[in-house]
């Protein structure tokens, strides 16, 4: 009898290799290769390979193709709709991710059962759980109330990591739409190597995907996430999948961000928004306000802008807290921002506007968990960080809005006019904007746009009183 064959193959792109290495030659990350035993092919049976029992096809010309061959289903959710562009695609295989205990299973749950008494029809849902017992779901079902009425019945709970087995079932009950929580738990018996190894999840991946577009069914996917952020598992997945969606926020905020990165059937411009609940996740009404509080003060340290997230608008707040250090080297912080504009601010602050911060400690936030690295949030913190070092505050009924280039200098950013827009329908006052917008902007009814050209101008405006430095380049509050 031959002696199994073993590679060692990266978690993290699928190569594989004859011998361990601490590091992956092919994609450079550390102690991703794991030794998994490599079958002969002669020797696997018709379910170990997903081309051998694939069904075939014929060729079919473009213009020959039927419209509507893929028809959409709305769950309900109006959030969740709007990411997968108007709703879920029959034979599409969707990939969920996120944090752990950001509201995966929550958020799916819920649309399941909204899916049962959808405005295109009842669907039945198939929930495929390799990681909870039908008991446990239960619990979290009569939690968020969806015992009652269609959805007791019409979302079928399977207790499940073989996907054999799932899609045996799902063939029999055929129903609208299969959940797999999660990809990572799904195994393919024929095929060696843990759970959630690269094997196990590319075979899965397929098999799933022959049921789906096979079958007609709408598959979701629940994904794990890495410590960095990314889905865990092979880059194929997302490769394989027809949409990558990713429910973000803080733990332990209220709202959460639900956005899609892929999406082969609709955009990826459009961003959901929730807020987490004791009965789950609710639908924000106003999701432009969503991420402001209700009585806003002026306070040094705190400018308002409008970002765009898709082609939605939302006002965040922008806060910067400026205080001499007490060690040998700066402290420098951000949350919710990226860290390398931040410092390239400071450098800039210091050098075109006088504001030297080489001897404070920086923190910078984005109130409300929300995470922004779009250039047009340059100019509010730029603000921030020299509304904290006079210790004097931006109007509260103010907002700005620009891209800060290394020379001070302010840059229009895209959808200018519809972030104002919306920051006027919110009931602000007066809007500071870079002048390079020139003449192509008109006016927007209920604001003032203060034009500045470069960061020195934005501040004058912004903190008309001592706003100037003192000739030896220290703020006043500080000299």
């Amino acid at each position: 009898m031959a002696r199994p064959k073993s590679r060692f193959v990266c978690q993290s792109c699928a190569e594989s290799f004859l011998r361990w290495e601490g590091q992956c030659p092919a994609c450079g990350q550390w102690n991703s290769l794991v030794e998994t035993v490599v079958r002969d092919p002669s020797r696997t049976d018709r379910h170990g390979s997903h081309a051998a029992h694939s069904p075939s096809s014929a060729a079919v010309g473009l213009a020959a193709i039927a419209d509507g061959d893929a028809p959409r289903i709305r769950s309900g959710v109006a959030e969740f709709d709007r990411v997968l562009g108007g709703g879920l695609v029959l034979g599409s295989v969707v990939l969920v991710g996120g944090e752990p205990g950001i509201g995966k299973s929550t958020l799916l749950l819920q649309a399941a059962a909204s899916l049962t008494h959808s405005p295109d029809g009842d669907v039945r849902v198939l929930y495929a759980t390799g990681e909870e017992s039908p008991g446990q779901v239960r619990l979290r079902a009569a939690r968020l109330d969806l015992l009652a009425g269609s959805s007791g019945d019409g979302v079928r709970v399977l207790a499940e990591h073989d996907v054999n087995r799932i899609a045996d079932v799902a063939r029999n009950e055929r129903p609208g739409l299969v959940i797999v929580d999660s990809i990572q738990t799904a195994t393919v018996a024929e095929l060696d190597g843990a759970a959630g190894s690269v094997g196990q999840v590319r075979e899965a991946t397929l098999r799933l995907m022959d049921l789906a577009k096979g079958d007609g069914i709408a598959v979701i996917l629940v994904g794990h996430v890495t410590k960095d952020g990314t889905i865990a598992g092979p880059k194929t997945l997302e490769h394989l999948v027809d949409a990558v969606i990713s429910l973000e926020g803080e733990r332990f905020a209220a709202l959460r961000v639900l956005r899609a990165t892929k999406n082969r059937f609709g955009s990826t411009d459009e961003v959901g928004v929730f807020e987490m609940v004791e009965t789950g996740l609710r639908e924000v009404a106003d999701p432009a306000r969503a991420f402001l509080t209700d009585a806003r003060e002026s306070a040094p340290g705190s400018v308002i802008s409008p970002t765009l997230e898709g082609s939605r608008p939302l006002l965040v707040e922008v806060q910067a807290l400026v205080s001499p250090t007490s060690y040998g080297n700066p402290s420098r912080r951000a949350s919710g921002l990226d860290p390398n504009r931040l410092n390239l601010l400071i450098a800039v602050l210091g050098r075109r506007a006088g504001i030297a911060l080489g001897s404070h400690d920086v923190y910078a936030n984005l109130a409300g968990g929300l995470s922004v690295a779009e250039p047009a949030i340059d100019l509010p913190l730029a603000l921030a960080l020299a509304s904290s070092a006079r210790d004097r505050p931006v109007p509260s009924s103010t907002i700005a809005i620009g891209e800060v280039g290394l020379l001070g200098e302010l840059r229009s950013v895209v959808g200018l006019e519809r972030r104002l827009r919306e920051a006027a329908r919110l009931g602000f006052d007066v809007a500071i904007i870079p002048a390079s917008v020139g003449d192509a902007l008109g006016p927007i009814e209920g604001l003032a746009l203060k034009k500045a050209g470069t960061i020195r101008e934005a501040i004058e405006i912004a903190l008309p009183d001592r706003s100037l430095p003192r000739g030896d380049g220290v703020p006043a509050m500080l000299g």
